[in-house]
């Protein structure tokens, strides 16, 4: 998968759970995110009980910011994700090229001035809401998916499976 002709930032609305940054890190770096930004003080107090496994953070940047919606370059859109009435459900949304998604916190919401803001707010269509780290792992996949960017096949496997998997599928 080579999707660097696009530009992916993900944005934390004070995450709480530095389990759940570490996830999300590790996230962005299966999916080619070019950054992490979050908000708030919880992260940072609780940073060293991380739990970002592949190191995504060494060649993505996770960066504390004031404000996920200020400096933003021009052509960059706003697309919040969280369960918010009006949403736009993620199976029909169109991702833009450079996109800034914003995701709430583990026990909250977005502010409704950011809202306000959006370029999109798109929901995941589930019964209830869904964990900080999985609504990042289903929104970038599901960017994936609609791309037209992707690289798929046995090559993408072999560089990204674990070291003890060398099973195959045999034709027959």
């Amino acid at each position: 998968m080579n999707l660097k002709t696009e530009h992916v930032v993900i944005g934390l609305t004070d995450p709480k759970s530095p389990t759940n940054v570490g996830a999300v890190m590790r996230a962005a770096g299966c999916y080619q995110a070019n950054e992490v930004r979050y908000t708030g003080v919880r992260y940072a107090r609780a940073a060293k009980f991380h739990t970002d496994t592949k190191d995504a953070s060494r060649k993505i940047p996770l960066n504390a910011v004031e404000s996920l919606i200020s400096d933003l370059a021009p052509e960059q859109r706003i697309v919040c994700v969280d369960l918010v009435e009006g949403a736009i459900p993620l199976p029909e949304f169109e991702h833009p090229e450079n996109a800034l998604y914003i995701f709430g916190p583990e026990d909250g919401t977005i502010a409704q001035e950011v809202i306000n803001r959006a370029d999109a707010v798109v929901y995941v269509p589930t019964i209830g809401c869904m964990n900080l780290a999985a609504s990042v792992n289903v929104l970038l996949y599901d960017r994936l998916a609609k791309s037209k960017h992707a690289i798929v096949g046995d090559d993408l496997i072999k560089r990204s499976r674990d070291t003890n998997n060398t099973v195959s599928v045999k034709a027959g």
